[in-house]
């Protein structure tokens, strides 16, 4: 008589094995899910640019419209010791090498001797009734402590030089990196060099992209 014999072993590993590929294909599209994300929401490395602020009727700007450009970041003061002086110099930066491949922003704050007391679309009047700027003048903030505006703090973290008064100057590249800074009794002279070195690389990049 002869044996019995079953499929019971071959259609285990037939399972076996299916159960097996179910598996792998689960691990694979894990996998490349997990790729995609990464790479989909990678973190962006912040620079100057990357950030949003005021304007002076608080609204808010995306200062990437000023990638490309040179430009100096300073805080701004209407009643201190330089307030004359740093806007005459300021005006006049900006109008020998602006606006195409640089401009001043400045930022009114509160926070040096109480000095910028006013609201900031009076702040803004005053600049330009008093010194003809045509440099963007932004909404009040605070750049010390807690509450510093992030892009006021990302220059501070860059330069490892925070104000210690009003009219400090941070010049910041046109991809939005902190280059050099100056103290507010620091001559424009000083300044120009700089600037004028920034925007030749800008013209010279421009010219090789043609």
């Amino acid at each position: 008589m002869e044996p019995l014999t079953t499929s019971y072993p071959l259609k285990y590993s037939v399972h076996k094995a299916r159960i097996f590929v179910v598996f792998l294909s689960m691990v694979l599209c894990t996998t490349i899910l997990c790729l995609l994300q990464l790479r989909v929401f990678k973190p962006k490395i912040k620079d100057f640019y990357s950030f949003e602020v005021k304007d002076s009727r608080g609204r808010i700007i995306s200062l990437d419209k000023y990638r490309g450009k040179a430009t100096l970041v300073v805080n701004v003061a209407s009643y201190c010791q330089y307030t004359d002086k740093n806007y005459i110099a300021l005006q006049e930066l900006h109008r020998e090498f602006g606006p195409s491949h640089f401009t001043v922003l400045a930022f009114p704050c509160n926070q040096f001797g109480e000095s910028e007391p006013s609201s900031s679309q009076e702040i803004e009047s005053f600049a330009k009734g008093n010194y003809g700027v045509t440099f963007p003048v932004f909404h009040k903030i605070k750049i010390l402590g807690s509450e510093a505006d992030p892009a006021f703090k990302f220059l501070i973290d860059s330069s490892k030089k925070e104000p210690r008064w009003n009219f400090w100057k941070y010049l910041v590249s046109p991809e939005g990196k902190v280059v050099k800074f100056w103290r507010p009794e620091e001559p424009i002279e000083s300044i120009k060099p700089e600037v004028t070195s920034l925007i030749r690389q800008i013209i010279m990049k421009k010219r090789e992209d043609l």
